[in-house]
């Protein structure tokens, strides 16, 4: 049988250890408000200031450009004001020259490209000269006709020249090789210059 000053020994130690408990308790939740605090103020932080990458991307500015597609004659090539993204060189900016070029024009122009022509990449010389590859599809689906595959050829050729100011000249590739003609009517095999002389007159070329 236990004295009194053991009970109380007992009852004192029994208080501490429930103190004990409360405070680790107390602790244990204050810490998980502490995180659950830090967390909500990460998220928050990400959300108002992402990263620069995502934020790169978010904001990317466009800039405006003249693409050149074909008059329905097909004796003139007329310009379409499109919107593209600004990338900070000149094979960047080609890229997206002629990915505005193979969407075609939204205002009711002739596209001068068959659909469905995957675009692989393109490749800037030193001297100037872009080579720019294609699928298979250019030739296979080509129309054919001097007339066709000099709208083809001039509307790339010019449209790359006149907003991309690093491209002197254009080649076309297929897969990565030259091609010797898109329908055989016009040699491909060398670089092409930008031929204002097929520019529609002012009062055609309107958009």
């Amino acid at each position: 049988m236990s004295t009194k000053k053991q009970r109380r020994s007992q009852n004192f130690k029994d208080r501490q250890k429930k103190k004990s408990t409360r405070i680790a308790y107390l602790a244990a939740i204050i810490a998980g408000g502490v995180l659950l605090l830090v967390i909500f103020f990460v998220v928050l932080f990400n959300a108002l200031f992402p990263p620069m990458g995502t934020e790169a991307v978010k904001r990317k500015e466009k800039r405006q450009i003249e693409i050149y597609f074909s008059d329905a004659q097909e004796r003139h090539l007329v310009s379409e004001k499109h919107y593209v993204y600004i990338e900070d060189n000149p094979v960047g900016q080609a890229k997206e020259v002629v990915k505005a070029l193979l969407e075609g024009s939204k205002t009711g122009k002739i596209n001068t490209f068959p659909s469905g022509v995957t675009f692989k990449d393109v490749k800037l010389d030193k001297d100037g000269t872009a080579h720019v590859n294609f699928g298979p599809e250019l030739a296979a689906a080509h129309p054919g006709g001097s007339a066709a595959e000099m709208a083809t050829i001039y509307s790339l050729t010019n449209s790359l020249v006149a907003n991309v100011g690093e491209i002197k000249a254009v080649r076309i590739l297929v897969d990565g090789k030259p091609l010797a003609s898109l329908k055989g009517h016009i040699s491909t095999l060398e670089a092409f210059k930008a031929d204002p002389d097929l520019l529609a007159p002012a009062a055609e070329n309107k958009n």
